[in-house]
């Protein structure tokens, strides 16, 4: 019998965590299924070994002619961002519907709440990193996605002077995914990077000695 490629929010549910109680209310139904070992995937032609985010091995999952593939290992393979919520029993693949702000749990000794640091052209963003320190200097902080987004929109202005080396890098990597200049006169710049599967981010500028670099955390999300 030919076999069907499925991933179903079911699979998914019972394969992206094992955590105790997890399926406390959730409407399951006992079937008799095979892991199967015979099956091989491939991506691109290449093969692939699933994994789960502990990186142990996994196996499809074969029920009544159907091939079920762990939806955490097949998302990691493709470059697609995936979590899911136990308390509505709902997979996300890719971008979530709603954006999640940066300012959530952000730290550095730029931080700040200070209406006088967090205006930029008139508009009170509320939380900000602000680094005006006044000396030719390099600015960085460092962001935590936790492999559970598929896109960063970064804020970022330049202040009095233009900022010639802006980069977002994948920290543990240490690979370079977005590369910008951000000049005075672009305003307030969004910078959409793709972070499928990146745990650390380190956010990184060079600013002259009268510039200063402004990022609202509050307008700056993962999604």
């Amino acid at each position: 019998m030919k076999k069907k490629w499925i991933v179903t929010t079911a699979a998914a549910a019972m394969l992206l965590t094992a955590a105790s109680g997890v399926y406390a209310g959730a409407k399951l139904q006992e079937v008799k299924a095979y892991l199967n070992s015979s099956i091989q995937l491939k991506f691109n032609g290449t093969p692939v070994q699933p994994r789960d985010e502990k990186g142990n091995a996994v196996l499809p999952i074969t029920y009544n002619g159907t091939t079920y593939l762990p939806v955490r290992a097949v998302a990691d393979v493709m470059g697609i961002a995936v979590s899911y919520n136990p308390e509505t029993y709902t997979v996300e693949l890719g971008e979530k519907s709603e954006g999640v702000a940066i300012a959530k749990g952000f730290e550095s000794m730029y931080y700040t709440k200070d209406p006088a640091q967090t205006t930029y052209q008139g508009k009170d963003y509320k939380e900000a990193y602000f680094d005006n320190a006044g000396s030719k200097r390099s600015s960085s902080f460092m962001l935590f996605p936790k492999g559970k987004y598929q896109k960063l929109y970064l804020q970022v202005a330049a202040v009095g002077e233009d900022i010639d080396n802006f980069f977002i890098e994948d920290s543990e990597k240490n690979v370079k995914l977005k590369t910008e200049k951000v000049a005075v006169k672009d305003g307030l710049k969004t910078i959409v990077v793709d972070i499928s599967g990146v745990n650390e981010l380190f956010i990184y500028a060079d600013v002259e000695n009268k510039g200063a670099l402004f990022v609202p955390l509050t307008t700056s999300y993962y999604k």
